[in-house]
């Protein structure tokens, strides 16, 4: 089951990329991403009004305003800088690579806010992810013209965005249904995102069926299935081991995009997909081989922050630290 999670995962994070090159062809990165929310956040809003209530049951005003905090860093501050650097005309294999450094900052941020052990062997798949990354962004990025070069710049501070919301959510004294974060977090891009376009007079959706499709493509792969199995993962294996996966997005975005876009994609890309695919079993390994020792994975500490209410015998190993599943 968790194998099969994370390629989903791995597919579906990687299809927003893809998505917001199909959208940017059309519209501005502020038109794409209103429409993307602005629905989806109705439709939300309405199940959690009629069929979800039970789920909203017992969480404070602050816990909803965490949440949006969350939702504006996760999905606000990260989508705007991922689609605005396409717009820009960084490709989405490039964008995706860049992006491809969050696991090294979220691993190395780990012990200090979560006091979550890092082992050294997943210290090594890490650096390992790193290099792979390193190798396809310097490929992709040398056969790039016509690209400013601060626009790189504009994905990595996305990163950082990706990861502050992370360890915010990490910190969390108050389990969440995920319908209920999923809500707060589309409901506040959509305010977000239909604020910054009204005011740029880019609020109007352009004629093209292109555009509608691309705006199909983001809810249901990239919105349900990426962001949601994020969350998912993150609660069930933990911050590094989550991250680690999202080395594979940069090398299944660059095959993705060389096949639908004709980006390049050559001997280097496919030796970094190679050192990428390395550094994920490393990872993998050593939380298999912890769990065998220990019953439990080396990442997660139940104790390190505040109890949330006992886990059942069969979760034992799957709880983020300062967080309940």
């Amino acid at each position: 089951m968790n194998a099969l999670l994370s390629i989903a995962f791995v597919l579906c994070w990687s299809s927003g990329f893809i998505g917001a090159k199909l959208g940017a062809g059309s519209a501005a990165a502020v038109t794409v991403l209103m429409w993307r929310f602005l629905p989806l956040a109705v439709i939300l809003l309405v199940v959690a009004a009629t069929l979800g209530r039970a789920s909203w049951s017992g969480l404070a005003a602050r816990d909803v305003v965490r949440q949006a905090a969350i939702g504006v860093l996760s999905q606000s501050g990260y989508l705007l800088t991922v689609y605005y650097a396409i717009q820009l005309g960084v490709s989405s294999g490039t964008t995706a690579l860049i992006d491809g450094v969050q696991p090294l900052v979220a691993g190395a941020l780990a012990g200090p806010l979560l006091g979550q052990y890092v082992s050294h062997r997943q210290w090594l798949g890490l650096c390992l992810g790193v290099a792979g990354v390193a190798l396809v962004t310097t490929a992709d990025a040398m056969a790039a013209t016509g690209v400013a070069a601060w626009a790189y710049l504009v994905p990595f501070l996305g990163m950082l965005s990706l990861v502050a919301a992370t360890f915010l959510e990490s910190r969390s004294r108050t389990r969440v249904a995920p319908g209920v974060a999923l809500t707060v977090h589309c409901a506040t891009s959509a305010v977000l995102f239909t604020v910054l376009a009204i005011g740029a007079g880019a609020a109007a959706p352009p004629a093209e069926a292109g555009f509608w499709a691309a705006v199909v493509w983001l809810v249901v792969l990239s919105t349900f299935g990426g962001y949601g199995l994020y969350w998912l993962i993150l609660r069930r294996s933990g911050v590094t081991k989550v991250n680690a996966l999202m080395f594979l997005m940069a090398p299944v975005t660059a095959v993705w995009g060389a096949v639908m876009f004709g980006e390049p994609f050559g001997v280097q890309t496919g030796l970094g997909l190679a050192v990428g695919l390395a550094a994920v079993a490393v990872v993998q390994r050593d939380g298999r081989g912890a769990r065998r020792k220990t019953g439990r994975s080396p990442l997660p500490d139940p104790h390190s922050l505040p109890a949330c209410p006992a886990p059942k015998p069969q979760d034992s190993g799957h709880r983020l630290s300062g967080g309940c599943s």
